[in-house]
């Protein structure tokens, strides 16, 4: 929904609580006058403070957001579709229903999962979504079905990205307990697929999860266990750079995880660690569908230092970069998935709009629908942001009322 809804879900809850501002307030270590303009729809919260007020509020941040968002989108995309499908599949994991005919050869369903992860990683929702229930359900079947150990391990590898899929898909529409079921999902099957880094890609997933709850304590501890395991994993501590790159996505995870949690300090050493390592990769890489290289560091540098709100040396770091291209500002380089993409423009939409340039929000959040329309459009960022501009347009301008359509808002 929009940042009103925000704001007016968080004052009808603080009622239903019996809070004071001051008290909600302090609980989430903010003044109580930047609270009352949370409220009042005048300011616009972070994702991490959403999730901290949902916990504070006792709800899910989904309750303060909106979601899942009905209405034209869904009409549209039709991609809520598969929701009662994929929910039946993740509750039979382990006995599912009897398929009519033979699964088809491990083969090819490993080839249309590696299609099914490439759309993911580009934000193809739409275009996955309709795949995505019938081939878990045949590597299940098959998995569970295996003549040999390699056969069986091999499912279940594939069966791990399956559900990472399907946690991502049902985070973005906002079915976040789906989200966290599917991530269980992935941890039952990586741990049967004999790889040991597609169990701390498993793991990886549920950090970010409880980081999206506001759990910071805990994901910290998981995300620095993690940490440690990679190193313990490489052979004779010769770091691939497979092992290099996930243990800088982790770095990068604990970033951002630092600096919602307010430990800038923090968060600039995991992002140090994360440099020296993006140094080790080269280039931007994506083992295990995690992005890491250079040019997702200064993407995660950018979300850092907005998540603390600091929005004005966001853009700066921007302009800065942008100078090395020629330009007046960084451009992701091109080749990087597509999703991350569209969530660095959506940030950066985020940020212009509270330094106060709302052509240049709007600007942001249209490269962000060309780099992954489907992604876009189901954010709860792009969902608020437009809401503000809109609220702040009074002159109704034709292009952010077409934008503000399309979206939902």
């Amino acid at each position: 929904m929009s940042t009103t809804h925000v704001g007016r879900e968080v004052r009808r809850l603080r009622k239903i609580r019996r809070y004071t501002v001051r008290q909600l307030a302090d609980r989430v270590t903010i003044s109580a006058s930047l609270l009352e303009k949370i409220e009042s729809g005048n300011r616009q919260a972070t994702p991490a403070l959403v999730a901290q007020l949902a916990r504070a509020l006792r709800v899910g941040p989904d309750r303060l957001t909106g979601q899942p968002y009905v209405g034209l989108a869904e009409s549209e995309d039709r991609v809520q579709e598969i929701v009662p499908d994929l929910r039946r599949i993740l509750m039979t994991y382990d006995s599912p229903d009897d398929l009519t005919v033979a699964p088809r050869p491990l083969p090819v369903l490993a080839a249309e999962m590696h299609a099914v992860a490439q759309m993911r990683q580009d934000g193809q929702y739409v275009k996955f979504a309709p795949l995505l229930p019938g081939v878990l359900e045949e590597l299940t079947h098959t998995a569970l079905g295996a003549t040999s150990e390699e056969e069986r391990r091999r499912a279940y590898w594939w069966l791990a990205r399956g559900y990472r899929a399907a946690n991502s898909l049902a985070h973005k529409l906002g079915y976040h307990d789906l989200s966290a079921t599917a991530v269980d999902r992935a941890h039952w099957a990586a741990d049967r697929s004999g790889d040991p880094l597609m169990q701390v890609t498993a793991a990886y997933l549920r950090a970010g999860g409880m980081i999206r709850m506001g759990a910071f304590g805990s994901a910290r501890r998981l995300l620095e266990g993690l940490e440690g395991e990679v190193e313990r994993l490489a052979p004779e501590a010769a770091m691939s750079e497979a092992h290099v790159a996930l243990q800088g996505a982790i770095y990068l995870k604990l970033a951002i995880l630092e600096a919602r949690a307010g430990r800038p300090e923090a968060a600039r050493h995991r992002m140090e660690e994360a440099r020296v390592a993006a140094g080790m990769v080269g280039g931007d890489t994506s083992h295990y569908e995690m992005s890491f290289g250079p040019a997702n560091l200064r993407i995660h540098e950018v979300a850092a230092l907005i998540d603390q709100g600091d929005a004005e040396q966001a853009l700066a770091r921007l302009r800065e970069w942008g100078a090395e291209q020629d330009q007046a500002e960084w451009e992701v380089p091109a080749g990087l998935a597509a999703e991350r993409v569209s969530h660095h423009h959506i940030d950066v939409a985020a940020a212009r709009l509270a330094e106060g340039d709302r052509e240049g929000a709007l600007a942001d959040m249209l490269a962000a629908r060309a780099a992954s329309a489907p992604h876009t459009r189901y954010h709860p960022t792009v969902h608020a942001t437009t809401s503000t501009l809109v609220r702040l347009d009074r002159g109704g301008s034709d292009p952010l009322i077409a934008w503000a359509k399309w979206v939902g808002v």
